[in-house]
């Protein structure tokens, strides 16, 4: 069933193990009905790349992900053509004596483009009769010029190719746009966008985070990671763990045999939790202990 209401978008998460608050759920709500791309900010490991990855869940339909990253060009997010078969094609042209007109044409048709995401979310809702979930991850990586060509992209969600034509969606593709902020994005394609910033969560949020995700794990174990996950973003940490992060840990414990977390389990899998040398230095120097607390 697809969401009709902010309510509805929260249950439907929630029964996917995604527990979205209202601001989240207010945004996604928003995204849907009014065709908009929905942005969202926030440090790494929040779990903005499962919001998409959950929607194509709740929508019932396909996830396609453009993995953005410094360099990105058009050919690599739209199409490409491919070269090995068109140059096969045209030895097999010139073998059986055909080179006429229609023949070089044809090597020149759908059937040796190589479609990319943004290509295959255009095309998507046109063969398969409802709207991709189109994910450009991370866009923060991408040049600032591929900025201004995904503008015009998510304007009217049509494709030029000069030797087949023009290629329109059906429904435009249901967009998640991520950002890391290692860089601030333009403000024209903000505006565009139904904007969110996702902040890591309270406490008892992140308690019943985990206890959803890992199901296994003691509601007083739960509790102690929340704990010692608090207190280290309150550190001055190259890199800040996330909800991510915090998951992996449970479920690293879960592999252990742990059932509380101790000074001793703190240090076996810190490098499950921080992921740089200085980090894993200042907690060391600092003392684990100090993220040992005896919750109830």
């Amino acid at each position: 069933m697809i969401p009709r209401s902010v309510d509805e978008v929260t249950a439907a998460f929630a029964g996917y193990r995604y527990l979205a608050d209202r601001p989240l759920a207010v945004a996604i709500h928003l995204s849907r009905s009014l065709a908009r791309p929905l942005f969202l900010e926030g440090e790494a490991g929040v779990g903005k790349t499962e919001v998409a990855k959950v929607l194509a869940q709740v929508l019932d339909t396909e996830l396609i992900r453009l993995q953005c990253y410094e360099g990105l060009d058009a050919n690599h997010a739209l199409y490409e053509w491919d070269y090995a078969r068109q140059m096969l094609a045209i030895r097999l042209i010139e073998a059986g004596g055909g080179q006429d007109r229609a023949s070089v044409e044809s090597i020149m048709s759908r059937e040796y483009l190589l479609a990319r995401p943004l290509l295959q979310a255009v095309e998507f809702s046109s063969s398969e009769g409802r709207p991709a979930v189109l994910l450009i991850d991370e866009l923060d990586r991408a040049d600032e010029e591929f900025e201004a060509f995904l503008l015009e992209i998510l304007s009217d969600f049509q494709v030029t190719i000069p030797e087949i034509g023009v290629v329109r969606a059906a429904a435009p593709p249901v967009v998640v746009i991520t950002s890391n902020r290692t860089r601030e994005i333009h403000d024209a394609l903000k505006r565009r966008c139904i904007y969110h910033w996702l902040d890591f969560p309270d406490l008892d949020r992140e308690v019943e985070i985990v206890r959803a995700k890992v199901p296994d794990i003691d509601e007083r174990l739960a509790r102690q990671l929340a704990e010692a996950m608090s207190d280290l973003r309150s550190l001055e940490l190259f890199k800040p763990p996330g909800v991510a992060e915090t998951l992996d840990w449970a479920r690293a414990l879960g592999v252990l045999g742990a059932s509380e977390l101790t000074s001793e389990a703190v240090s076996d899998t810190l490098g499950v939790v921080l992921k740089y040398r200085e980090d894993v230095e200042a907690v060391t120097q600092r003392g684990v202990e100090s993220l040992v607390r005896t919750s109830s």
